[in-house]
């Protein structure tokens, strides 16, 4: 077995989408000041590698805490954008996807598709309740059109409408 770390670090001041809050880590306790480490995250719901909730683009769908658990992990591969892609497995693309995959991809009906995905095309995604991930590393290290099983698994925040995820793929 072998296990892929599909994550983002998280660290003070890394890159954030435009107009989203900036990522600061406090040291609150120490060991030698209070006998134990403690640190306060500031940082947007969307922030590093994260999973979007339908509600994050469609008031009124489910949020973080209402999608069932089951819909964020699963049989998975990384394709290309041109092959024929397998039907009912989560999806992950190393190029960027667009909205003129829509179409291909809702038809698919994967339980979450990741990579680098347009706005346009994230929307349409989670209208039809697709879970989304965006900003993924070390997919190029997963072997194309080969299954894997990938876990991508929210905090449970009430309204949630995305959370930060620590995003693995684990191959047989």
């Amino acid at each position: 077995m072998k296990i892929i770390d599909l994550s983002l670090t998280l660290y003070e001041n890394m890159p954030v989408y435009p107009n989203d809050p900036e990522v600061r880590i406090n040291v609150v306790h120490t060991h030698s000041n209070n006998g134990w480490e403690l640190r306060e995250i500031t940082m947007g719901s969307h922030t590093g590698t994260h999973v979007d909730a339908f509600s994050h683009m469609h008031k009124g769908m489910q949020s973080l805490n209402e999608i069932p658990l089951s819909r964020f992990f699963g049989p998975a591969q990384v394709v290309e954008i041109n092959a024929n892609w397998p039907n009912d497995i989560g999806l992950f693309f190393i190029e960027e996807i667009d909205i003129n995959l829509s179409d291909k991809l809702i038809s698919s009906r994967p339980n979450f598709v990741g990579g680098n995905i347009t706005e346009a095309l994230e929307r349409k995604l989670l209208k039809h309740e697709i879970v989304t991930y965006t900003n993924l590393k070390n997919l190029n290290l997963i072997q194309r059109n080969t299954t894997f099983t990938f876990y991508g698994f929210p905090l449970k925040i009430k309204e949630g409408d995305g959370s930060p995820v620590r995003a693995i793929a684990i191959i047989e």
